[in-house]
């Protein structure tokens, strides 16, 4: 008769866990222009060139070889030794305003158009605010969800 309880509390917490799966994704800059690849091995077949400062999503980590999935979706694999700049996002919104404060309201420093890279210069804040510094020096916050890498 009591193992009904724990049944109940096991199967509750189970179904919270399936409902709300992890989705901390991993993103590392690239240090230098660097070459994609189609598969782990420089003699495989160059797919593309990713710019320094470009950011990419981890899908699998090995000892010298990273898979990545770049923003436009592509699935890569780079050095990674190509790997390790600064942490920088890139625009996806048309337009993203760069802000003095985390606030919506607060006022603007500069405006960044699409595929526009920002270094990140510190955590996001509870709000899903994130500080952002251009490559001249310029530095606010922009909502998390108008950027990709992060």
């Amino acid at each position: 008769m009591r193992l009904r309880p724990i049944r109940f509390l096991l199967a509750t917490g189970l179904l919270f866990a399936l409902a709300h799966p992890a989705c901390a994704l991993e993103y590392r800059s690239t240090g230098r222009a660097a070459l994609l690849y189609d598969a782990p091995s420089t003699a495989a077949a160059k797919v593309a060139i990713a710019g320094g400062g470009l950011p990419l999503e981890v899908v699998v980590d090995t000892d010298a070889w990273v898979k990545v999935r770049d923003p436009s979706g592509r699935l890569a694999w780079i050095e990674k030794s190509a790997l390790g700049g600064p942490k920088s996002v890139m625009v996806k919104a048309d337009v993203s305003v760069i802000r003095q404060q985390p606030r919506a309201d607060a006022d603007v420093v500069f405006r960044a158009e699409r595929g526009l890279l920002l270094e990140i210069a510190g955590d996001p804040d509870p709000y899903g605010w994130l500080p952002v510094r251009h490559a001249d020096g310029l530095a606010g916050w922009l909502p998390m969800h108008e950027v990709w890498g992060r």
